[in-house]
Parts: structure tokens; sequence; C-alpha cells
């Protein structure tokens, strides 16, 4: 390992202490490295606005760092046990290309502001994606709901057949959930866009660093003022990130519960795309649909993540070790929750209904509750209306299709309001 920059003379270092310290920073810095060169860029051309470094030096800085992002990104640099972390080793690389250039690039810094503004970009930059993977799942299941708007589908309450329902009512239901979805991924994205880098350990540094400058030529919104709450924000910003995923994790949870039963042999409602199906290892017979449950399991690793940061910042104010346990928390949930989501727009749009096992789930108890309404309409109090449906011996073979046509409530099969939810998603853009 290269030398600490924090290692006092004549004070020996356990490997055993120093490897409990290191953890998986070496593994886990290697997702956030491209960000925490991006933001070191930005910290030297703040220094040498201040006079810290002199132009030719911010000159070599820059093209060193840009070759070592390079370097990275063709698998030609490896971060690895030869260093503590990531910033070390952008420090070590730095020092061995420029010497005393290189040694500068710390100044006004701590190695927690350095991961902090990293896994605040890395932040910004995966809930971007998870508001557009969630808008192109929206967008999906409202052209889906739109083409099969009056597709017969059977519907249930507590797993059990209730009422006559439509493919376009199940589509719509998963496009509002996935608008909303984008929704919170949006309004958590502006909330995370604040620029911590500067803040140093949490109290500021004897030096006018330039702060408004890294803001901008970072891309974040807004300058995270308060040296102090940049540290507090640590954990707070993760939780809120993680829980937006959530969101849509468990939406997805509970859509791929209905395609998991859907497609079962007993349902047999749905084919899904061959691509997410396996074969099993021991019977020939058998096609699994393996994706869509480990879609449905996706959602654990955010739910614990969540759980793990929530019990980090059980911590007074000001700076902790502990809170790099985080990182690994943000990579595992956002690794397999976007993941998941990534296969959800094909999927989506490949999956294919069987009509004709769809209509013959359709038996006549399900359309008592249109009866019942019928009576009421015609003056029948509910009440009674509601004892008279309840006979079996008033149910007959309904027309679903008309049943469907008369479900004029708003949200209901015969008034979906398609418009009005494609407003909503094109307001996202």
């Amino acid at each position: 390992m290269s030398d600490l920059l924090w290692q006092k003379p004549g004070v020996k270092v356990d490997a055993r202490i120093q490897r409990f310290l290191a953890g998986e920073d070496v593994i886990l810095d290697r997702e956030f490295f491209l960000f925490d060169i991006q933001a070191s860029r930005a910290h030297a051309q703040g220094l040498q606005q201040i006079g810290i470094l002199s132009a030719d030096e911010l000159a070599g800085l820059s093209r060193e760092l840009d070759a070592l992002a390079a370097d990275f990104s063709a698998g030609d640099f490896v971060l690895d046990e030869r260093f503590e972390d990531g910033h070390s080793a952008i420090e070590s690389r730095l020092i061995e290309r420029l010497g005393d250039a290189g040694r500068k690039i710390h100044t006004g810094r701590s190695r927690n502001d350095q991961i902090l503004v990293a896994t605040r970009l890395w932040l910004k930059d995966r809930l971007a994606r998870l508001l557009a993977l969630c808008r192109e799942s929206a967008q999906v299941a409202l052209d889906r709901a739109q083409a099969e708007a009056s597709l017969p589908l059977p519907g249930y309450t507590h797993l059990q057949r209730a009422m006559v329902s439509s493919a376009g009512m199940w589509w719509a239901a998963w496009a509002e959930g996935y608008i909303d979805d984008a929704l919170r991924a949006r309004q958590t994205l502006d909330w995370v866009d604040a620029n911590p880098l500067g803040s140093a350990a949490g109290y500021g540094i004897n030096l006018p660093l330039a702060r408004d400058h890294t803001t901008q030529a970072l891309g974040f919104g807004r300058l995270q003022v308060s040296a102090a709450y940049a540290q507090l924000s640590r954990g707070k910003f993760e939780m809120g990130a993680i829980e937006a995923l959530s969101s849509a994790l468990l939406d997805l949870r509970r859509l791929a519960w209905d395609l998991s039963l859907f497609t079962s042999a007993e349902f047999g409602f749905v084919a899904l795309p061959a691509e997410y199906t396996t074969g099993s290892s021991i019977m020939p017979n058998k096609r699994n649909p393996d994706v869509i449950e480990l879609m449905r399991a996706s959602y654990s690793a955010a739910a614990a993540a969540r759980t793990e940061i929530e019990q980090l910042l059980s911590l007074p104010s000001g700076y902790h070790r502990d809170l790099q346990f985080s990182k690994g928390a943000i990579f595992h949930a956002f690794g397999r929750g976007l993941a998941a989501l990534e296969l959800l727009p094909d999927l989506l749009r490949n999956l294919e209904w069987k009509p004709e096992r769809l209509r013959a789930a359709l038996d006549p108890s399900m359309y008592a509750t249109d009866l019942a309404v019928d009576l009421a309409r015609a003056g029948l109090p509910f009440r009674e209306a509601y004892k008279q449906a309840a006979d079996p011996a008033r149910w007959a073979e309904g027309d679903p299709e008309a049943s469907l046509a008369a479900r004029v409530s708003p949200g209901a099969a015969a008034d979906l309001r398609l418009d009005t939810l494609r407003q909503r998603l094109q307001a996202l853009t």
C-alpha cells in the first residue's frame, strides 16, 4: 500500500487494523472513481483561482486527471490493494507524474470531502437513470393501455375472482404508478442536487475556496452552503435516494407478482418473452420465470440498504467514520435495483396476453357487482340491491365488453383518462 497521508512518524500501522479500516473501499471506490476525478479537476480549478496553483500547474493536473480517467476506463489503471482508497490512488498518480504539483491537489480538502462529493455526483447520475427508466416504463404502459383498453381481464381482490376488469385498466395502473415514481425520482434529484465540495471535514478551511465555481463546473443546481450541514446531509440524502428507488421497486415487485401468477399453468393468462425465462436444470418439461422472480426480489436490496444507512445515522453531528459503510449500501441498492428496472420496459413491450384463457376465467359471479349497481340505479336501496345481487340464482353469463363499456366512473374501463396521464408524463420531460 502507498504511504498514508495521515500516518504519524514513529507509529507503526498494524496490517490487520488497516485492512479493517479500509474495508471494501478500494473495490467500492471503483464505482465512484471517475466522479472523484471529475470533482478533483473542479477543485484544482478552484485552487488556481485563489492562487494555490499556477496556471501551468493547473494545466498539468487537468491533463493527468484526464489521462487517469482514460486509463481507468480502458482498464490500464486498476484501483487495487496498492492503494488505501480511490482518493489516495488519484493523489499517488498525480505525485508520480507531476511531483509537487500533485502534492498540492489535496489542499483545502479532506478524504471525507472527496467521497462526499463523488457519491453525490454518483447519486445524481443514478437518480437521472431511475427517472428515465420510470418514464420509459410509464410510456410503454400508457401505449398498451390505449391499444388494449377493451380486452377483458379477470379482476381480483384478496386473490379471489371479483369483477370483470380490462387490460386497459391493468396497464393504466402501472402507467400512473411509474409516472408517480418518475416524479419522485425527479423531486429527489432536485433535492440532492447540492454541491458539498469545499466543506473540508465539516468546518470549512482558512482559504477562500471557490465553491461557487465548483458548483457551476460540476453541474450542481445549488451550493450546499453550510459546511456543517454537508456532513449532516450524508446518509440523509442517500436514504432519500434509496426511498425514491424503492418506490419504483415496490411497484415492480407487485407487477412481477401479477406476472408470476398470470404465467402459471393454473392461470395461463400471459406468455413471457422467451428470453425472460430459463430452463429447469432437472425438469426438462419446464420453463421458469426466473427473471421476473429476481425482479420481484430486487426490492430487498433497497430495503436492506435503507436500514443499514438508517442505523449508521444514530450519531451526533459532525463527520464519523461509521459513514464509510454508506458507500456499500447505495452501491448494492442501486446496482441491483437499476439492473432490474433496466429490464422492465422491454418486458412490458413484449409480454403477450392469452385472450382465450382470460375469457374462460370470467364466470357469472363476476357480474354481481354490476347487477347490484344497476338495481340501485333503478331505485332500489343499495343494501337491498346488494342482497338480491348476492343470490347466485340471479347470476348469468354476462357480456364482458358490455360490462366494461358501462364502467363509466372516472378511472374505470370506460373512462381511463389516459390523456390526463399522458399530460403528467409529458410534464416530466
